[in-house]
């Protein structure tokens, strides 16, 4: 079958594409536990830039850091993993997909599996009536941050995962195991461009960044802002992180996506910036992207209300 047929069959067009709601599966009950792969990488990025950034900085490594930020956030977690392998909200050819996944796993978050495993567990578990605080961002900033960068979740009753083809994608495995490892190419890259301040800014001070500004843009989005919408029995409800909009390439916007979870577009209204769904549309123009989704293409939701202002 297809991946259009399949798309097409699913009863419910809004439901996350990996996880399958087991009869016990619980999104409230378990234990935060140390994750000390993650925990160490972040840690150790964050030491790095803030320890050796200033002893390095100059702004030709400053511009490799904007550069490799900027395209790594718009190609690869934007466009790459969350509005193609995750929501499938445009279609393209094979051999781009897996171009801009390495670019999301070139993030530095983690490889392509986790990151569709944590980013449907959430999804599903914040359509619930009640689920774990680390899984609504509750219970304080400084916790939040301290779970979200250095943590996992271990629930009592997990629901179980089918990846599907990416789960069976050999490159996308490849990425899974190595996803540490594929800095060590851009490292090298930018070593030969301009020494230990490209790799400092354009490596460490990037990932950094990205992680640690994920985690706060994600925590706001689920606990305070603005918001259009409101997804009725959903015991999380989304809001918009107006000053990142352009930063995250549109992700921010984070108020329509839970309203409209399978459009390529998030950025909806008048003065939201979404350089995302740009550059899936520069794709649509050179003949690379096609069946690109918006709310105006997508089934009607009985749950989904306006905010009252």
């Amino acid at each position: 079958m297809s991946e259009a047929a399949i798309d097409a069959a699913r009863s419910d067009a809004h439901a996350v594409n990996s996880l399958i709601e087991t009869p016990d599966a619980d999104p409230k009950h378990g234990r935060v536990v140390w994750d000390p792969a993650h925990s160490l990488w972040n840690g150790g990025m964050m030491a790095g830039a803030l320890v050796l950034g200033p002893l390095t900085f100059t702004p030709a490594a400053f511009a490799a850091f904007a550069l490799t930020t900027g395209a790594t956030l718009l190609l690869g977690h934007s466009v790459g993993f969350h509005r193609r392998l995750i929501h499938r909200s445009f279609a393209c050819p094979l051999w781009l997909e897996r171009v801009l996944v390495w670019f999301g796993t070139a993030v530095g978050m983690s490889g392509p599996h986790w990151i569709i495993r944590t980013h449907d567990l959430r999804d599903w578990a914040q359509r619930q009536p009640h689920c774990h605080p680390y899984l609504s961002h509750a219970g304080g900033i400084v916790r939040d941050a301290w779970w979200q960068l250095h943590c996992r979740l271990e629930l009592a009753h997990p629901p179980r995962f089918d990846l599907g083809r990416a789960g069976q994608d050999r490159f996308y495995r490849f990425l899974e195991a190595s996803w540490m490892a594929q800095q060590l190419p851009i490292t090298a890259v930018l070593f030969w461009a301009g020494g230990w301040g490209f790799v400092v800014w354009g490596v460490c001070a990037r990932v950094f960044i990205c992680v640690h500004g994920h985690w706060l843009v994600g925590h706001l989005a689920h606990t305070r802002g603005p918001q259009s919408w409101i997804v009725q029995g959903a015991g999380v409800q989304a809001h918009d992180v107006p000053w990142a909009g352009f930063i995250t390439m549109g992700e921010a916007w984070h108020n329509n996506h839970h309203a409209f979870p399978g459009s390529a577009r998030i950025g909806l209204y008048p003065g939201q910036s979404d350089p995302g769904f740009l550059f899936i549309r520069l794709l649509e123009t050179l003949g690379l992207a096609w069946d690109i989704r918006t709310p105006a293409s997508l089934p009607p939701r009985a749950e989904l209300v306006e905010a009252h202002a």
